[in-house]
């Protein structure tokens, strides 16, 4: 891992893989760290580099400063770190928030993309009154006291009966994490919506979208990725069966197949 400053606070990182191979960025879900890709992130680099990041109060990246949070200031932090790996254009996959800062990247900065996949996000997700509850609650109680009510709620049944510890494993991450940070992106949440912002976005240098759901995913329902489809003009969306909203937790070679068919088909493309 390694630390870059950006506006005054130290973001947490890995860059890992060949330089002249084209570069991958993920990024991960509210709560959670850049820690959710590491079963993802083999299948990947034989073939592709891979950039990581801890979003503020996050894993190891420093907490906010006091500024309000925004998309964009989270895409800015995204690109910044590409410019550290020397790319121009680049790959993206975001779960939840990390989808958000790929929605960000598609209405401003599209040509910068190559193809961009986001799971269990949506232009709007939930609602704000949910999330400036959820923000108030957090600066009284903390992430540590809410993170056994939040964290069921990432993962579908069979995922705990497969690892007994999982809950107990997030738990202890989120409870680590920065409070304000947290609530800081829980009111940008329900404060920032995509709606009526990507439409045609996509369109000007073809870049390849592809949309994953999990059809048990409580905090994106299936109906949250459709809207998000209709958003982006009618966006390929697949639905994982027994998936909750961490797919790369969850269902890592499920999720691995997918984006390694859509980097394929695009490495195809370009060949020819």
């Amino acid at each position: 891992m390694a630390f870059q400053m950006m506006n005054d606070r130290s973001v947490a990182y890995r860059l890992l893989g060949d330089e002249m191979k084209p570069l991958v960025v993920l990024a991960h879900p509210l709560g959670m760290s850049q820690a959710v890709w590491d079963d993802i992130i083999p299948a990947l680099l034989p073939r592709y580099r891979v950039l990581t990041w801890d979003l503020p109060g996050h894993g190891a990246s420093q907490a906010v400063s006091g500024k309000q949070l925004s998309p964009a200031d989270l895409a800015a932090e995204a690109l910044a770190l590409v410019a550290l790996a020397g790319a121009e254009q680049f790959h993206f996959v975001g779960t939840s928030i990390g989808g958000v800062v790929g929605q960000q990247l598609i209405a401003e900065h599209s040509d910068r993309l190559l193809t961009i996949t986001l799971t269990n996000t949506g232009a709007v997700i939930g609602n704000a009154d949910l999330w400036n509850t959820r923000a108030d609650r957090v600066r009284h109680e903390g992430l540590a006291a809410m993170a056994q009510e939040i964290v069921p709620r990432w993962f579908a049944p069979a995922a705990f009966e497969a690892s007994p510890a999982l809950k107990a494993g997030w738990c202890v991450q989120m409870g680590r994490g920065d409070d304000e940070s947290y609530a800081q992106l829980c009111e940008m949440l329900g404060r920032d919506t995509f709606c009526g912002k990507l439409t045609g976005k996509k369109t000007g240098k073809s870049v390849k979208v592809q949309l994953l759901g999990g059809s048990e995913d409580m905090a994106t329902p299936p109906t949250t990725l459709e809207a998000l489809s209709a958003e982006l003009d009618g966006a390929a969306l697949t639905i994982l069966e027994g998936v909750g909203h961490v797919p790369s937790v969850e269902a890592p070679a499920l999720l691995a197949e997918k984006l390694l068919a859509l980097l394929t088909a695009h490495a195809h493309a370009v060949s020819h």
